[in-house]
């Protein structure tokens, strides 16, 4: 082959035009950029997906964290965005504790009723054995108060009541 232009070709070629035989650099720099900027965009946005379960790790309950990563995954998984919203919310918003005060109810009417508290290992609640009065602590005197004496009738101050 001859190394002479054609005679209809331009004089001056622009630079994105290579040679024959040569390395098209526009194309290897192109390829890169796009490699590189493929990678970045994904870690980017699975960075943002992840979102929700590190706000909810920080101060979130057990329970409420991983209703939040199911949820994050199901979003992540499903490209479903209402499900991420939803994780988000629920990672911002803390749940109010309910378990504790209900728990400490049921073991002050257990006490009040007479009922021994379930162990780990023992059996249900049971009731004191059958006839007798679980044990009480006996009561401390009240102390005198001369104002509240003078209140009461007479009748009460000498039955005590």
């Amino acid at each position: 082959m001859s190394e002479t232009m054609h005679p209809a070709a331009p004089h001056h070629l622009p630079g994105f035009i290579t040679a024959p035989g040569e390395t098209d650099v526009l194309f290897v720099g192109a390829t890169i950029f796009l490699i590189v900027a493929i990678l970045g965009l994904g870690s980017v946005y699975f960075r943002l997906h992840s979102l929700p379960e590190k706000l909810a790790h920080k101060n979130a309950s057990k329970v409420q964290f991983e209703v939040v990563a199911v949820l994050a995954l199901l979003a992540l998984l499903t490209h479903n965005n209402m499900l991420w919203v939803a994780a988000l919310i629920l990672a911002l918003v803390p749940i109010p504790d309910l378990h504790g005060p209900l728990a400490t109810m049921a073991e002050a009417l257990a006490r009040m009723a007479g009922l021994r508290r379930r162990s780990d290992d023992g059996p249900p609640d049971e009731p004191h054995e059958a006839g007798s009065a679980p044990a009480r602590e006996p009561e401390a005197p009240a102390a005198t108060n001369p104002a509240a004496e003078a209140a009461l009738p007479p009748r009460a101050l000498e039955t005590g009541a």
